[in-house]
Parts: structure tokens; C-alpha cells; sequence
């Protein structure tokens, strides 16, 4: 979850760009095209098929949620990322979220720059990597961050969109409490601790788009990075680009529209003293398709404290403004290791 803002050089470039869907990529970072020594190398990257959790098993009997839930833990533990079928999200409902997300991002590129006919908050929208100074940097990608709290209790039956926001999060979220439960469980302790703090209000639902890019055979969708949250859940499409880290090489993640995709955040690395995974992954670009995904930030109040027995104490609100700082000072994010007890 690196955060990424519109600072005002980057919006007095989008002017001229007022009948255009796309973020103006080209003409923003032009001068960074001319190393192409600094672009990614993302080549020969393998395929892997993530761990496949049918969460009916959980209804099937006392021994079947006892192995379901262990399978959890474990691909927790050794992926950091698993998928999920039979996760209670109608079908219905993940493709009328498409659809509204499809044409959300067909809007005008200055709309959506100026949140125009939106009720998401000032700098929702995100698109590109502003303090890039180098491809490797560059992300070939537009968002919209949105708090919760901007859709939740939405009475604006004309807005489809936020309607279909709100139905969609409220379940996602409910999944995000089901599943955190079970990895507390497996490490003997009580979940009382996230319902308490990881209330919907306080997550985060981030649409994406990732426009085709003809420039270069290959490019950071979003460059390589870990989430700085507890859970995260994402819907994508068949497109693919995906890919984590495992036993240190990147693979590409192939892509089931049937399933959600679930990965391990910072908070929960943290929380489990190291036990779950917080897995470095990315997206690439594809030179002919654009993509879609949609992903639920389950997070915690800025005032919530982690305590771990790796790291030092520290709140969420904390560990975010250290991630905004190493991103403007060295373009990327450090996270973790900037937490870490110092030993003697």
C-alpha cells in the first residue's frame, strides 16, 4: 500500500489531456525513457498456481475446518499469499463492481484528476509514481484510494457506483474478519484485538487500472513492494501480471477470476512475530491489454499500536508516515527493517 500523491508539478502537465481516458505517462516522465538502461528487467519469470483454499470446508465438520484452517496458516507462513473460493461474494456482485470500475476509469482523465462527479476524498486519485527518477520507479498505473468512510452509509441511490462500493466492501470485509481469525487462532490467540481496531471505516478499497504500455516490452504496473497492512484481498482479472517473490525469485501469479487472492500485510508480519509472510510482489504491464483489479486494505486506526517481540512498538499511524518519508527520500519503500529491535 505505497502511497503515491499529486504534488502540483505533476498536475500542471495534465491540462491539455481533457478528452483523454489515459494518464498522460508519455509526456510526464519523457525524460526518464531516454536511459532505458534503468528499466526493469522482468523477463523469464516462471508461473506458479497460489495455494487453493476452498473456504467450504469450514461448514463440513469439526475436522474439516480444523484442516481448512491449517491450510490457512500455513500458506500464510510459507507463500504469504493464498486464494480463496467459495468466499460468500456472489458472482453477481464481483462483476457489477467491474463494470462500475470499467467505467469509472473511461471517464475523462481531467474528471477523474479533479474528482469531478466523485465523493471520494482530495487525493483519491493516483496515478503514475510523481517522485520517480528512474523507470525502475515508475509505476504505469491509475487509482482510486478510497477510504471506507467516503462510501459507507451512502444514501445516493443515483450513484451506482458507490452503492456497489459499499455492497461490495461490507462483504469483503466481513472475509477479511473470517479469515484474521483463523490465522489468530492458529497461533493461540484471541481475534477480539482486530475487531476492535480494524473497523470498516478504517480500510481502504484501492481501484486499478493498468493501461496498456506499448513503449517498452516490459514495465512496473507497480514496482515491487510489500502492504503495509493486516490482510489484503484482490479481485483481478484474467489478464494477469501479478507476481510475488518465493524462496527468492519472482514468479507470476496465474490469474483464476473464480477466486480472490489474499496476501499477508506488514502489520500482520509484525503482529505474528515474523510467523506470517508480508511477500514483496508486483505487477507488470502487458504491451497490448490493460487491466483491472480491485483490492481491500484491511487496516486498523492510525492510533493502533503493534506490539511484536522482532520490532518495536509502533502504530499504524507511525509506520505509514515513515513509509511516505523513505518513498519521497529514496523512491521506494523500507518498511519493516526500519522497526526492527536492535540486539546486542
Amino acid at each position: 500500500m505505497v502511497a503515491s500523491e499529486n504534488d502540483s508539478k505533476h498536475m500542471n502537465q495534465v491540462v491539455r489531456m481533457e478528452d483523454s481516458a489515459d494518464p498522460p505517462f508519455e509526456t510526464t516522465y519523457k525524460s526518464l525513457f531516454d536511459d532505458v538502461t534503468a528499466a526493469p528487467e522482468v523477463s523469464d519469470v516462471a508461473e506458479c498456481e497460489l495455494p487453493m483454499i476452498d473456504l467450504n470446508e469450514l461448514n463440513l465438520g469439526e475436522l474439516s475446518r480444523r484442516a481448512c484452517m491449517k491450510k490457512i496458516a500455513e500458506a500464510s507462513q510459507e507463500w504469504g499469499f493464498f486464494q480463496v473460493i467459495n468466499h460468500g461474494i456472489c458472482r453477481e456482485l464481483l462483476e457489477k463492481m467491474r463494470e462500475e470500475q470499467v467505467k469509472l476509469f473511461a471517464k475523462p482523465f481531467s474528471d477523474k484528476a479533479a474528482n469531478k462527479d466523485l465523493n471520494f476524498s482530495a487525493g483519491s486519485y493516483r496515478w503514475g509514481t510523481p517522485l520517480a527518477t528512474c523507470l525502475r520507479q515508475l509505476s504505469w498505473s491509475e487509482a482510486f484510494h478510497v477510504s471506507l468512510s467516503d462510501v459507507l452509509g451512502s444514501r445516493d441511490i443515483h450513484n451506482n457506483l458507490s452503492s456497489i462500493m459499499e455492497q461490495y466492501a461490507t462483504m469483503v470485509s466481513e472475509l477479511s474478519q473470517k479469515l484474521v481469525d483463523i490465522l489468530a487462532s492458529e497461533l493461540g490467540q484471541k481475534s477480539e484485538f482486530f475487531k476492535e481496531k480494524c473497523v470498516a471505516s478504517t480500510c481502504y478499497l484501492r481501484l486499478n487500472r493498468y493501461p496498456a504500455c506499448p513503449i517498452f516490452p516490459e514495465m512496473f504496473g507497480i514496482m515491487p513492494h510489500t502492504d503495509s497492512d493486516f490482510i489484503t484481498v484482490l479481485h483481478q482479472d484474467q489478464i494477469g501480471g501479478l507476481q510475488l517473490v518465493k524462496d527468492g525469485s519472482w514468479f507470476a501469479v496465474k490469474p483464476n477470476p473464480q477466486a480472490l487472492v489474499i496476501n499477508i500485510g506488514d502489520l500482520f508480519q509484525a503482529w505474528s512475530n515474523n510467523v506470517y509472510k508480508s511477500v514483496e510482489h508486483r505487477v507488470v504491464a502487458n504491451p497490448l491489454h490493460e487491466r483491472f483489479s480491485t483490492a481491500y486494505f484491511f487496516c486498523p486506526s492510525y492510533d493502533t499500536v503493534i506490539e511484536s517481540g522482532v520490532y518495536r512498538s509502533f502504530s499504524f499511524g507511525e509506520y505509514r508516515k515513515q513509509v511516505q518519508e523513505d518513498v519521497k527520500i529514496f523512491g521506494y519503500k523500507i518498511g519493516l527493517p526500519r522497526f526492527l529491535l536492535r540486539t546486542h
